[in-house]
């Protein structure tokens, strides 16, 4: 491989959704070794972990979403759900059903996919089923996962046992990914997510800058520039955290955006990374320290996860809905 300079890795970095370091990471490398493929390169099927990845896989996922066989979110992994809507195709045009995908189904694939087109079912799908869980928050499993780096776990912690106090009191079940010692790593974090069967995960950070001008509020959701997919889900609550938070208080609003790391891609359940302010900034860290902006913090991921949940003409203006509205409503 061609050696990359430190602008090279940034721009690599960037442009696929991952943390922006300048450095060959692991996830990095796997992202480089994931761009090698393109469709068509390899017989594509379900083996053994590790399971086969790539943007060959990703481009597969995306072709079969278009034609309207569910195989999950795209995520470039070949796994039991991309297998199954293999077969499926494979049983609609008359080809070997075995689930992978060769030769034979890829050319099948090519001559169907200008003629044959579902929109963005996956999307639909995912909206669909958001709203047929309906409004209130007592059937819902929220996990919070706070961040366990030693500048801010402290303070994270304390933020995820508030909102989690607010969404036990609304009947809702809480999981927490760890208590106030231990520190599990980002795998065991999102196989815990996924055992729950969570239908949301909120991940609290702080973030830090050399520069100590550097401050504000940003969140994050699943999305791939690369092959024009993101979780639908994901996107609409990353937006509402991101209003409220700057509605109900005086973070500097660095806006919403995707990014592909694992701890979004590998979550089953719409999944947003919030960064709330910067340790590194004296403003930021003194408003991080007040128990009552704790508080404000806190209250805004409730109307945020209620406002996910209301149908849009049930929904209330950006900072205005209280929790006491969401009880007087009976929305328990």
């Amino acid at each position: 491989m061609k050696e990359m300079s430190a602008d090279d890795i940034r721009s690599f970095q960037q442009e696929r959704g991952l943390h922006i370091t300048g450095e060959l990471n692991e996830q990095t490398l796997r992202a480089l070794e994931e761009a090698r493929w393109k469709l068509g390169d390899r017989s594509l099927y379900l083996q053994k972990p590790p399971l086969m990845h790539g943007d060959d896989v990703a481009a597969l996922q995306s072709r079969l979403t278009e034609m309207g066989f569910h195989c999950g979110r795209v995520d470039g992994i070949y796994g039991a759900m991309t297998e199954s809507a293999v077969k499926e195709f494979q049983k609609s045009v008359g080809v070997a059903i075995d689930g992978k995908c060769g030769p034979a189904t890829i050319i099948a694939m090519l001559r169907l996919t200008k003629i044959v087109s579902g929109g963005a079912p996956a999307a639909l799908r995912e909206s669909a089923l958001q709203k047929n869980r309906g409004p209130a928050l007592a059937n819902k499993v929220i996990v919070i996962d706070p961040s366990s780096e030693d500048y801010e776990r402290e303070i994270v912690f304390d933020i995820a046992q508030r909102l989690e106090g607010r969404l036990l009191a609304l009947g809702a079940s809480v999981f927490l990914t760890r208590g106030a010692n231990n520190n599990p790593s980002e795998e065991e974090r999102i196989l815990f997510t996924n055992k729950n069967k969570a239908d949301l995960m909120i991940s609290f950070h702080i973030d830090q800058h050399k520069n100590p001008e550097a401050h504000g509020v940003a969140t994050f959701f699943y999305g791939n520039d690369q092959h024009g997919v993101h979780s639908i889900v994901g996107e609409r609550f990353a937006s509402l955290v991101q209003r409220e938070l700057c509605a109900r208080t005086d973070f500097l609003n660095c806006r919403t955006h995707a990014k592909t790391w694992d701890s979004l891609r590998l979550i089953t359940a719409p999944a947003v990374r919030v960064d709330l302010g910067y340790i590194s900034n004296s403003a930021d860290a003194a408003r991080l320290a007040r128990a009552e902006f704790r508080d404000t913090i806190a209250e805004s991921f409730i109307i945020a996860i209620q406002r996910l949940y209301l149908a849009a003409e049930d929904d209330a203006k950006t900072g205005t809905l209280r929790i006491s509205d969401l009880r007087s409503a009976g929305l328990r």
